[in-house]
Formats: C-alpha cells, structure tokens, sequence
C-alpha cells in the first residue's frame, strides 16, 4: 500500500507519456502483485488516481468533456504477462475520450520493457479505419520523446473544426436508428417505419441498425458490446442522435445514455414530438400536451441520486446522517406537482372540448346527414382523398395534405356529395400506427371515439406501401379495441398506380376493396358508389328498426 501511495507523488513533465522512473516504479509493482497496475495522469503530469486492474476497471474521475474536447487524462498501466494494446485497452480510450492509453510490457525480471502507446483519430479521418491510431513500441527509456501535448491540441482543434463543418452544414440533427428483431417477420418494415418517423421529425438519419436479440438485456436492451459499437459509429458519422424502436424505460435510457454519450430517445418520445410538431388545433394541442406530460412524469428525476440522498430533516440544524440534510426533495416534489397541476387543467379542458364536440355530433343527428368517417394508417393519403372528394383544392376547404407521418391530427370535416343519398359529412381523423403509444390513446380517445358516431367507415389503405397487409390488420386492430370492427367498412386501396400491380391484385381479392388513386382522381366514381350503397344499406337497416320498434309499441298499446 505504502508503494501504492509513493505513486501519487510522481509527477512527470506535462504533455508527456510518461518517465523512464515511473514506467520502472509500475512494472516493480506489477510483478510484485502480480496484476495490472495502471495511473490516470493529467495535463500537468500529476498522478490522479492508481488501480490495480485493467483498463476497463480503472477508477476514473467524473469525466465531464466537452463536444469539442476529450478528457484530459492519459492512462498509463502495465501488462504483466507482456503483449500489445488489448481491446479492452483501446475501448476504454475510446469511450473515456482519453487523451491517449499507454501499455508497459512488464519483464520477468520486474523491468520495463515495450511501450505501447495509441490515441484517437478525428471523426471522419480519410484513410482510418479504426477509432484510434496505435504508435509503433518504444523501450521504457523512450517513452518521455513523444509530445503527447502537441498531439492532443491538433486533435482537439480538428475535432472543433469538425464540430464547426457540421453546425455550419446542418440545420437537423443526424440520427442513428436501432430495432430489435426478437424474430418478428415484420422487423425490417419496423425499422423503414422508424426512419420515416425520424424523417417526420426533422433528423437526417445517417445509419439503420437491425439488431437481432432473442432475449433483450434489463439495462440497455442491446449490451454493452453493441453500444459500443454504436458509440464508434456516431463518432465516425457525426451523429450526436440514438433512437431505438422500442419503448425505453426511464433507467434504460439513462443508462444507454451514460454508456454512448449521446442523446437517446424511443419510438415513443419520438411519437410524441411529431404530434407536437403538427398540432395546429386548440384541442390537438391540449392532447399532445398531455400525453407529453403522462410520459414525461414517470423520467422525472430532478437531481437524480443527488436529491434522491437529501432526507429534509429540518435544515442544518436538524439531526440525521451526515450528507442526508437539507430541505429535502423539494425541486423534485414541487415538478410532479407542477405536472399534476397541468394535466388536472389539461383535462378539464379537454372536457370542455368534447362538450362542444358532442353539440355539433348531435345537430348533425337533427339534420339526419349521413356521416362517413375516413380511417386508416398514417400517410396513408386520407386527406388527399378527403381533397378529391370535396373537390375542395383551395383554402379554406382544402384539408393539409402531406407525405409525412402524423400531418394531421385533428379530426376535419367536409360537406360532400353522393348520388342517391344526398349531401353527406366525410370526417378526416387521426392516422392511426401499430403500437400506439398507450399515452396517445388515452389522450386521443375522445377523438377516436367519434368514429363510433359515423354510419359508415371508410378504410384508406396504402396500397403501394410493401407492408399494406400488416399496416391494414394494425388499424383493424385499433378499431377491435375501441369496438368499432363491426361497422360498416368500405375499404379503398389507394396509392394503386405506384402499387406493384400483383401485389395489389392479392390486395383487392383480400379486402374486396377498390383501386383508388386520390392524386390523380382515378376510382373515386367507384368509390362514391360502394359508399352510397354502404350508407343507404345502413339507412334501410336503421328504417328497418325504426318500423319494427314502431310495430312493437303498437302491438303493446
């Protein structure tokens, strides 16, 4: 221990390896405990910490680096059995952002033998491979001859001049994308669906990982291994954005988060931010705003294990355990509050909102004007049919149509017309997506519960898509939940002049539907009459009623 603590009390010349003595002082220890003995050493050539382990488990200070900087420290640590760099020696200096790892080959005798040394290479090096450069070995009595400082403030200005490139460059944020196939036959269309979304958002993704996992791993679902990985690659392609397919659990994404150093976020949170990106009504509004605050309560964490250690007993006066006093969790307690606050007003809001809602539902009733409520996945082109169907090209009848993910999420109404049955009121609702974030459903469920007020649905399919059949059956199985799979369905296929013409042949005899292409007006006649016959169907059924509840009173009388 004695020899341990001698260590603390060297100090090498600064922008330097190491010293003929200190490599000599290592490898007598290290053959003495016959292990790894290793030293963090910083800029000014103190000694900041001893370990004796590995690379990987070397006690490291709080490293705190800038985007544009690595850590300051350099790791100086013997190999008693001798050889190079190991991996694990190298995957330290990459995910602590050392300024560089050094090797001591340790001899028989306890002398100091080769000196292997490498450092980073800046993102986007031409001609790297790897995410660091290995120096050719050098004998102990070389290692002070290399200019570690000189090395380490060219790397650190090309890897600001990188950082600045890219700010210059970029108005978006460059994502990395992870799905996990736990053997779904649709996990590449998952994946497609997650760029599309990330699209949506606004971030250029950069890379798509499909990671095959049987069982998932409780702490970062991938393991350490992957991200690791993962890490290197954002490094080599500037991407400071991890999103993964799956739901995250608060604990999940902290620890990923700790393990890469980037920003993480799931499938959900990614969700959420489009929805909050194209709210445009009060009420959608009101509900992104909510289901944000529902996901968002349970990752509140204020302070984390800093406020998690204050018990508030009372000030510094009050008793308890040295560390533990304080005014206790009140950041944190006065957030949750604040969140419960909001989504009690929120609701009452919505409540609102919904009285209005169910008002106009019930004039239309009076008026008896049938209602066609248009469902479907997102972006599958229901607004566009909505458009066509109204003939409503211009502002303010013109419903927004976009080829992105979510564009609309109000429902929207529009006066339309069919032949034999008269002026009708087609509905554009949410898109629906398989998985729906259960926060969305919740918050969305007023909304999606107005289809059940429709007398006929009108299915829109995206008939060009690979996935239709999957993206249909996930639709039909929002409707089941919310106990609308019974209601009368016409199902148009649209998209159909983009769609491979067999696969849409396998479509139509699947669904009984009708070839549609809303962009260029081909089918809607077709359509319009499926419709009229589904709405008079509906209407001779609900005459049919009315006549026998009519018969029924009467035979009472």
């Amino acid at each position: 221990m004695k020899a341990l603590g001698n260590l603390y009390r060297r100090r090498i010349e600064p922008g330097r390896v190491g010293s003929p003595e200190l490599a000599r002082n290592l490898a007598e220890l290290s053959n003495d405990v016959r292990r790894e003995v290793g030293v963090l050493i910083d800029r000014r050539g103190r000694v900041i910490s001893v370990s004796v382990a590995d690379a990987k488990g070397t006690e490291f200070p709080d490293l705190r680096m800038g985007e544009n900087r690595l850590s300051g420290f350099h790791l100086l640590h013997t190999h008693p059995r001798g050889g190079a760099l190991s991996k694990g020696d190298l995957s330290t200096l990459f995910l602590k952002r050392l300024d560089a790892v050094s090797a001591i080959e340790v001899r028989s005798e306890g002398q100091p033998g080769l000196i292997h040394t490498a450092h980073l290479t800046p993102p986007g090096t031409v001609g790297e491979e790897e995410d660091w450069r290995i120096l050719p070995p050098v004998p102990a009595f070389q290692i002070d001859e290399f200019d570690l400082g000189a090395q380490v403030q060219a790397l650190e200005e090309e890897i600001a001049r990188a950082a600045r490139t890219r700010v210059a460059k970029k108005d978006h944020e460059r994502a990395i994308l992870v799905q996990i196939d736990q053997g779904e036959f649709d996990a590449e269309d998952r994946l497609d669906e997650l760029a599309e979304l990330a699209r949506t958002a606004g971030a250029e993704v950069v890379h798509r990982e499909l990671v095959f996992r049987r069982n998932l791993k409780p702490g970062t679902l991938v393991g350490a291994g992957k991200l690791e990985e993962l890490t290197s690659r954002a490094y080599h392609l500037d991407a400071d954005l991890l999103i993964f397919g799956q739901e995250l659990g608060p604990a999940q994404a902290r620890e990923i988060e700790a393990a890469t150093g980037l920003k993480i976020i799931d499938r959900t949170q990614l969700i959420l931010d489009i929805f909050a990106l194209h709210a445009q009504g009060v009420e959608s509004r009101l509900q992104v705003e909510l289901a944000q605050l529902r996901y968002m309560k349970p990752r509140l964490l204020g302070a984390g294990a800093a406020l998690s250690r204050i018990g508030g007993g009372g000030g510094s006066a009050g008793g308890g355990a040295i560390g533990t006093r304080g005014p206790g969790e009140t950041k944190l307690e006065l957030d949750r509050r604040r969140i419960n606050d909001r989504l009690s007003f929120l609701e009452k809001q919505l409540e609102g909102v919904a009285q209005r809602r169910e008002e106009r539902r019930k004039g239309r009733e009076r008026n008896a004007v049938p209602v066609i409520s248009i469902v479907g996945y997102t972006n599958a082109g229901k607004s566009t049919l909505l458009n066509a169907f109204t003939h409503a090209a211009e502002e303010p009848r013109r419903v927004l149509a976009e080829n992105k993910l979510f564009a609309t999420l109000r429902p929207t109404s529009r006066q339309g017309y069919l032949e034999g049955i008269g002026p009708v009121v087609l509905t554009d609702t949410v898109g629906f997506i398989r998985d729906l974030p259960k926060d969305l459903t919740r918050a969305f469920r007023s909304t999606l519960e107005e289809i059940g007020d429709a007398d006929v649905l009108l299915h829109v399919v995206d008939a060009a898509s690979p996935g239709a059949d999957t993206r249909l059956d996930a639709v039909n199985r929002i409707l089941e939940d919310l106990g609308f799979r019974d209601m009368p369905t016409v199902v148009a296929l649209n998209k159909a002049d983009a769609a491979d013409p067999e696969a849409l042949e396998r479509e139509l005899e699947r669904t009984g539907g009708i070839a549609v292409s809303a962009l260029k007006n081909r089918g809607l006649a077709e359509l319009k009459e499926a419709l009229a016959d589904a709405v008079a169907g509906v209407q001779r059924a609900e005459l049919a009623r009315q006549e026998e509840a009519r018969a029924l009173a009467a035979q009472y009388r």
